[in-house]
């Protein structure tokens, strides 16, 4: 069997990488293809569940011993390639914070091809954002079962509905193609509860020579999230201090940015890929750095990887909240119980590395089984990407997630 490398057959339709299967490639016209993951995924951390992404918690742990909702997805896409005009459409199901798994549009753009160099797209557009972020839900096309949770995790948003130009250029052997783009995104929390970016604007640039591939991005966009209302409200009933915490921690109508980079080189026989990224909220989900730094080789149709990843909090995940000693002694109960509620969304802020081996086996042209192991430690009073904490949760403790997850691309 010939030695596969990390992505399936990905053609440029609408400027960006869309997984297809051999069988539907062409090279005008009408397109249909999928991709999809069967996982199973179990946790030793009893206290709590193992989420991958925060938008899809799982409930493998406290829940369920073992959950197949962590990792499971399918997608369907179809595309169009008309010479100048060119439109994908696809959508994906997985699990999701409402416990469905109703069928979400996750792309539906159009592109027109100004010149061979420059390109325009409009719609819901992938954005750009990590090295995997054009197909990072179509787990056929990584080395491991999931992205690294640290860094992918921490920015969970994967499109934006707006506008984008990319332009192709080189600098000697060097090829780039250079992206800006412009936005808004919309999360469904809950049933009544939604979250939004506005104004995402950004710029990426991706960097090819031979094996070698750099990509770096700098996105911002402005917040709108009425997340945990009656904790601001009962801070600032104590006043100007309680005015400068909900201020500093309310996440509603605040400038979030990311920063990030990434190189992989891949010469075929081996692997070896590192990103690190900063995400900075302005609120109480915090400001973070995450990174990992992972690496494979194949032997045949099998390849073994390992992979370190870490994220830290760049401010406290704890603080001593309103001063009680400049309350009235009647008051300082209310506002001992305001600050443990505080440091229970500041403990939410994820601090932890965590260690993964695993091993790719490509059965057939279109499918891939993988099997992982990760050692996962939360740090510095965090419950790092732990969900759903459960009373007796002891925090610092480190567990193991054992991850198989069946992948394919039709």
């Amino acid at each position: 069997m010939p030695k596969l490398h990390l992505t399936p057959i990905l053609i440029a339709v609408s400027g960006t990488l869309l997984l297809q299967s051999f069988a539907h490639a062409q090279e005008s016209g009408w397109t249909f293809g999928g991709f999809g993951t069967v996982s199973a995924v179990h946790s030793s951390e009893k206290q709590a569940d193992f989420s991958a992404n925060p938008l899809n918690p799982g409930t493998a742990g406290a829940t369920d011993n073992w959950s197949y909702g962590v990792d499971s997805r399918l997608g369907t896409q179809l595309s169009y390639n008309g010479g100048h005009w060119s439109a994908v459409l696809q959508v994906i199901a997985e699990r999701n914070l409402t416990h469905s798994w109703t069928p979400v549009v996750e792309w539906a753009n159009v592109q027109y091809q100004v010149t061979p160099e420059l390109s325009l797209r409009f719609g819901r557009i992938a954005l750009p954002l990590f090295l995997s972020g054009d197909y990072r839900k179509a787990s056929y096309a990584l080395p491991w079962v999931r992205t690294p949770v640290e860094l992918y995790g921490a920015l969970p948003i994967s499109n934006s509905d707006g506008v984008d130009a990319t332009y192709r250029w080189n600098a000697g052997e060097v090829k780039n193609s250079t992206q800006v783009l412009y936005g808004s995104t919309k999360l469904r929390l809950s049933d009544t509860l939604h979250a939004s970016a506005h104004h995402l604007a950004g710029i990426s640039n991706t960097s090819t020579v031979g094996a070698l591939t750099v990509r770096a991005t700098a996105i911002k966009g402005e917040l709108e999230m009425l997340l945990a209302e009656d904790l601001w409200s009962a801070l600032r009933q104590f006043g100007p201090q309680g005015e400068a915490l909900a201020h500093r921690y309310e996440p509603d109508h605040k400038r979030a940015s990311v920063l990030s980079i990434g190189v992989s080189y891949d010469p075929g026989n081996w692997f070896v890929m590192g990103e690190v990224g900063r995400i900075n909220a302005r609120s109480f989900l915090g400001d973070k750095t995450a990174g990992y730094v992972s690496g494979g080789y194949r032997l045949g149709s099998f390849t073994p990887y390992a992979t370190f990843s870490k994220v830290v909090a760049n401010n406290p995940t704890r603080v001593d909240g309103l001063d009680l000693s400049a309350l009235p002694p009647p008051y300082v109960p209310a506002a001992q119980r305001v600050n443990g509620e505080l440091n229970g969304l500041l403990s939410t802020i994820a601090v932890q590395d965590n260690t993964s081996v695993g091993v790719r086996w490509d059965a057939t042209g279109n499918t891939a089984f993988k099997l992982q192991f990760d050692h996962v430690r939360p740090r510095d009073g965090s419950s790092g990407t732990l969900a759903n904490i459960q009373p007796g949760y002891r925090y610092g403790r480190s567990f193991g997630v054992i991850s198989a997850s069946l992948d394919f691309v039709f």
